[in-house]
């Protein structure tokens, strides 16, 4: 029976976010090789803005690069993925924002802080299930999480490492 209940929790932790196992409590990852620097330790020389971003994604499916933005959420389960967008403007669309091969995360409380992202930046339709799911994560309301009914298509974004600027 104790075998059973180790299992159950084992396979348990496992399910949320498609953890790969190797996260910590607080979201920080192991990956995390201080309080700045997260995934590969990369610099914040050479980001573009949000806006250029934008403009190179109208030219093209991906784009290889780094971007400096400001973090808008954070999953609050394990801080498997965060959204971004422009720190000048209110009507800037987010970008979505996961890490290279589930290897590291993010601080539940990094909303508000601005970073610098470096891997590939590209647009995808993301299905009802998905969005939910995501919804659930930020710990939305059921109210507003039954509202989702569409997918949707959005600007996503694979980061190799993460740097919070100071």
């Amino acid at each position: 029976m104790k075998y059973g209940i180790i299992l159950f929790a084992l396979i348990g932790g496992l399910w949320s976010c498609g953890s790969s196992g190797t996260d910590q409590a607080d979201g920080s990852g192991d990956a995390a090789v201080d309080s700045l620097h997260f995934g590969e330790v990369i610099t914040p020389d050479g980001a573009i803005t949000m806006d250029e971003l934008l403009v190179r994604l109208n030219e093209s499916d991906s784009v290889a690069t780094k971007v400096r933005g400001l973090v808008t959420s954070v999953c609050q389960v394990k801080g498997c993925w965060m959204t971004m967008k422009a720190p000048t403007s209110e009507e800037a669309p987010e970008i979505f924002v996961q890490f290279k091969d589930y290897e590291f995360f993010m601080p539940f409380g990094l909303a508000g802080s601005e970073v610098v992202i470096d891997g590939y930046a590209y647009r995808d339709i993301t299905s009802v299930e998905e969005l939910r799911h995501y919804a659930e994560d930020e710990g939305l309301p059921a109210e507003e999480i039954a509202a989702i009914t569409e997918p949707e298509e959005e600007l996503k974004f694979m980061a190799n490492g993460v740097v919070i600027v100071q």
